[in-house]
């Protein structure tokens, strides 16, 4: 693999978490919770388990709308390794300064925002030939 093929896939990742970013930035916090807690792979009493309350409160925050106070809520924000904000409000700055800790990666994501549509979707067309190129190899091993 050449660098250039690098670079590409590299910025093809960036276009692809900016599109997860908008998308969770339309979420309310139930929906974010749960969308961040199965991503994260965990079931509701790993998280509760995790933050020390019981599991039938992770369904109450995130089915029934119920709010958790400050102290819960940190404690889930640590436990899925984001900030409060983004989880209280999903604040797309937030969520990638939180889950990007590579400095050179999350200035060539905002460079990236800067683009014009037109190449924003030829970006996205690398990633995905990319990733769909990755999903081929590990289906031939």
């Amino acid at each position: 693999m050449n660098i250039r093929t690098i670079n590409i896939a590299y910025t093809c990742f960036i276009i692809t978490f900016a599109v997860l970013i908008k998308y969770l930035r339309n979420m309310d916090f139930s929906k974010r919770l749960k969308k961040i807690r199965i991503e994260k792979g965990l079931t509701k009493g790993d998280l509760a388990k995790l933050i020390g309350v019981h599991y039938s409160q992770i369904g109450r925050y995130e089915e029934k709308g119920a709010q958790p106070s400050s102290d819960v809520m940190a404690k889930l924000a640590n436990a899925l390794e984001i900030s409060t904000d983004f989880l209280m409000n999903g604040t797309s700055d937030d969520l990638a300064n939180s889950t990007l800790t590579d400095k050179e990666l999350l200035n060539q994501f905002k460079t990236i925002e800067k683009l014009s549509e037109n190449d924003k979707g030829v970006v996205k067309v690398f990633l995905d030939a990319f990733i769909t190129k990755g999903k081929l190899r590990k289906l031939a091993l």
